[in-house]
C-alpha cells in the first residue's frame, strides 16, 4: 500500500474512533428491517435560551463536551460574544440542556426543545455581534423546524425553581422586535377589573407549582427584575399578553 494511501487509510479509522460514540443506528439486528414511510425525526417545538455563566467560550465547549460537577450537559448551539456559532449537537437529536421543569403542558423540554447556550457570565450585557448572531440563528431555526416565533423562551421561564438565565440583561425586547418571542404593547390599557393573574401566567405557559417564583421568572423575563410580588404592572402586561387578538 502506497504511503499516501497507508495515510488516508489511517486517518479515516482514526476519525471513524473518534467518532464511534455518536454513531447510531435504528436498525435492530434482531429483527427484521422492513422500512415504512410513516415516520419523521424528532420535531422540536420550542427554542430554549441560556447563559453559560463562564468566563469564555473554550471553558464551555469544555464544559458542554464533557462531564462536570452536575454531571453532564449539552446543548445543540453556543454564541460567542463575538458572534460566532457552534452546534455541538445536531438539531433532531436531544441535547440535555433544559432539566426538570415544564413550559405549558410540556414536561419532557430536552425531547421538545432546541437548546442554545449564550457565552455571558451572567452579570454582563450582551453584545450586539451576540443578538444579531442569535437572530439568524433563531431565523433559520423557526423555518427549518416550523417552530413558531413566539415559542422562544428563557431557562428561568421553564425552570423558574432552579434557574435564572439567561437573566435580567438579556435583551427580549429586541428579540420580540425582531419577531421573536413575545411582548407587550406599549401602549396596553390596564388590566380590568376581576382579571386573574394566576390564570395568565399559567395560560402563557408557567408553571404554579412555587407561585412566588414563578413571578420571579416573569419578572426576570419582562420587567428586568427579580422580585416575587405580582403589582399593577405586572397585570398590565400579563392582560396584554394572553388577551384575544382585538380583545379589550
Amino acid at each position: 500500500m502506497g504511503t499516501k494511501r497507508w495515510l488516508a487509510v489511517s486517518c479515516a479509522a482514526v476519525l471513524l474512533a473518534g467518532c464511534s460514540s455518536y454513531i447510531h443506528t435504528s436498525r435492530n439486528p434482531l429483527a427484521t428491517w422492513v422500512a415504512s414511510p410513516n415516520r419523521d425525526v424528532r420535531k422540536p417545538v420550542l427554542v430554549v435560551l441560556h447563559f453559560t455563566e463562564q468566563q469564555s467560550v473554550e471553558q464551555s465547549l469544555r464544559t458542554l463536551r464533557t462531564a462536570n460537577s452536575g454531571g453532564r450537559v449539552s446543548a445543540h448551539y453556543l454564541i460567542g460574544r463575538d458572534g460566532e456559532r457552534y452546534q455541538l449537537v445536531p438539531d433532531e437529536m436531544r441535547a440535555w440542556h433544559a432539566g426538570a421543569g415544564s413550559w405549558g403542558t410540556i414536561t419532557d423540554l430536552n425531547s421538545a426543545s432546541i437548546g442554545i447556550e449564550i457565552d455571558n457570565d451572567g452579570q454582563s450585557d450582551y453584545p450586539e455581534a451576540q443578538i444579531e448572531s442569535l437572530l439568524v440563528l433563531l431565523d433559520d431555526l423557526c423555518r427549518r423546524w416550523s417552530i413558531p416565533r413566539t415559542q422562544v423562551i428563557g431557562h428561568s421561564d421553564l425552570a423558574p425553581t432552579r434557574k435564572v438565565d439567561p437573566g435580567p440583561r438579556f435583551p427580549w425586547k429586541r428579540l420580540h422586535d425582531a419577531g421573536f418571542g413575545v411582548w407587550p404593547a406599549d401602549d396596553a390599557p390596564p388590566a380590568p377589573p376581576g382579571f386573574d393573574p394566576w390564570r395568565a401566567l399559567a395560560q402563557i405557559g408557567y408553571s404554579l407549582a412555587d407561585r412566588p417564583k414563578a413571578v420571579r421568572a416573569f419578572h426576570l423575563h419582562f420587567r428586568a427584575s427579580a422580585g416575587e410580588t405580582l403589582d399593577d404592572e405586572d397585570l398590565r402586561i400579563l392582560h396584554a399578553l394572553t388577551r384575544p387578538a382585538g380583545g379589550e
